[in-house]
């Protein structure tokens, strides 16, 4: 994501309502209590996130989302069934699906209907008879409305953002629950199959890759596979008139772009840049994590920011070479190698930020060093909140886009580069992305990770003084 803070539009934040923790704790004891011959205790409401304690969901783990949708923009109502696919990690008498709004239908555990009730963002499914550890089953949830965006706590717009001519889904951190039921928390990711029906003469575009188009009958559903796993927050679907441009990297590696017609023209120079910077993308953080890559890119009033969704990022018009590759750089930071928690939000931007240091000095402009000495000396002219908190320790939910973590976030990087030299430098880059591809890794995971790669050498002053210390750090 590019940063926020003072760098990012926001609109006027709205009220959501979400009932308290009390209210879904007696709904959960009440369900509880109720239906015999249920075994097994209740999946949590959440998993305890430092920073969005109420995301995601204890007792499973998804493997697999299989979505089938309808949007009609004239009527904003979208339609869908979800079929979650999860293994039980305890026996569950019941489990918890985050979804905002929307009015849900019907829900199934596998061939049997299942009692369910609405709290908030938390849709509490009660199976009969209810789960093994260990089971894997599927959950089935019919649902239909109009959806809504969401304002996050750092006053920004996510989740179903209505467009001039359709619809744009983003996910950063919780948006994701406002369009599909699921466990919307980036520790749980899955694969993904997407089939999604809109007017003729609308596309459908979402991550991975499209398997078919179809007409019938004045609509068209095109269907997008998701292969790799995915967190939910970088999962995307945007509708809309899209001009698509299909090419390939020297390496192969397909590039699928969609872009309004009313951007085409302004973006056709930065567009074609992708192969380029993939490459170079390749050659410094090691093998690209996915099956194809590209971009979205709408109108500038779309969205307020651009965001790294899963193989072709979203940009709210014509995207500079910087965002361009802040956002490619993701796919192996953030994407592939996922925060455990939003606490460590840190690993994911100070890595892309530090990707456009990088991309500079490969490329005529200043080195990496200079950009740090500015950054240390002048930085906070630019960014007012630099020094306000350490990048592995943001204050709260409001600030984990702040230049802190983004821009502190690449000076560890950089410290660590000053003190290891170029050559392990980027062998830690490039076997972090390999030792955690598509998994998930947290903050004392790298530090870890730094100091066997480089056991001789002291990283205590970075981690106490640059990682998690207060104030501004001494620059030697």
């Amino acid at each position: 994501m590019v940063p926020r803070g003072p760098h990012r539009i926001t609109g006027v934040p709205r009220s959501v309502p979400v009932a308290p923790a009390c209210a879904a704790a007696l709904l959960a004891v009440a369900l509880t209590a109720c239906g015999s011959g249920a075994h097994g205790t209740l999946g949590g409401f959440g998993v305890g996130d430092p920073f969005f304690p109420k995301a995601g969901n204890g007792g499973y783990d998804v493997t697999h989302y299989g979505l089938t949708l309808a949007y009609d923009p004239r009527t904003s109502r979208l339609s869908g069934t979800a079929a979650v696919t999860a293994r039980a990690t305890q026996d569950l008498s019941a489990f918890d699906l985050d979804l905002r709004g929307l009015d849900v239908q019907s829900v199934t555990v596998g061939d049997h209907s299942a009692r369910w009730e609405r709290a908030g963002q938390e849709l509490t499914v009660r199976p009969r008879g209810g789960l093994d550890d260990g089971e894997t089953f599927r959950v089935t949830v019919r649902y239909s409305g109009v959806p809504e965006p969401i304002t996050d706590p750092d006053g920004s717009r996510e989740g179903w953002l209505r467009t001039a001519d359709g619809a744009l889904a983003l996910g950063e951190p919780t948006g994701s629950m406002a369009w599909f039921p699921g466990n919307h928390h980036p520790s749980d990711k899955a694969s993904y199959d997407l089939a999604v029906t809109v007017p003729q003469g609308l596309r459908a575009v979402s991550n991975g890759e499209l398997t078919g188009e179809r007409t019938k009958a004045g609509r068209t559903t095109y269907t997008w596979h998701t292969a790799e796993p995915m967190a939910s927050y970088v999962a995307t679907l945007a509708v809309g008139r899209y001009d698509i441009t299909r090419t390939a990297t020297p390496a192969g590696l397909p590039v699928y772009v969609a872009v309004d017609p009313a951007k085409a023209a302004a973006s056709k120079e930065a567009l074609a840049q992708i192969p380029k910077v993939m490459e170079w993308a390749e050659y410094n953080f090691g093998p690209y994590p996915f099956s194809s890559t590209g971009a979205i890119v709408d109108r500038d009033a779309d969205a307020e920011y651009a965001l790294e969704t899963q193989n072709r990022p979203v940009f709210p018009g014509v995207p500079d070479t910087e965002t361009l590759v802040h956002e490619l750089a993701h796919q192996w930071f953030g994407n592939s190698v996922t925060p455990k928690t939003w606490r460590d939000m840190w690993l994911n931007e100070g890595f892309a930020t530090y990707a456009e240091w990088l991309w500079d000095e490969d490329h005529g402009g200043d080195s990496a060093q200079k950009t740090f000495d500015a950054l240390y000396d002048h930085g906070d002219d630019t960014y007012e909140d630099l020094w306000d908190f350490p990048p592995a320790r943001p204050t709260s939910a409001a600030h984990i886009s702040d230049s802190a973590v983004y821009q502190r976030g690449a000076m560890v990087l950089h410290r660590i580069r000053q003190t290891v030299g170029d050559d392990t430098f980027y062998d830690i880059v490039q076997g972090w992305a390999a030792a955690h591809r598509h998994g998930n890794a947290d903050t004392d995971d790298f530090t870890a990770y730094v100091e066997k790669k480089a056991p001789g050498e002291d990283f205590s002053g970075i981690w106490e003084e640059w990682l998690y210390g207060d104030g501004k750090p001494a620059k030697d």
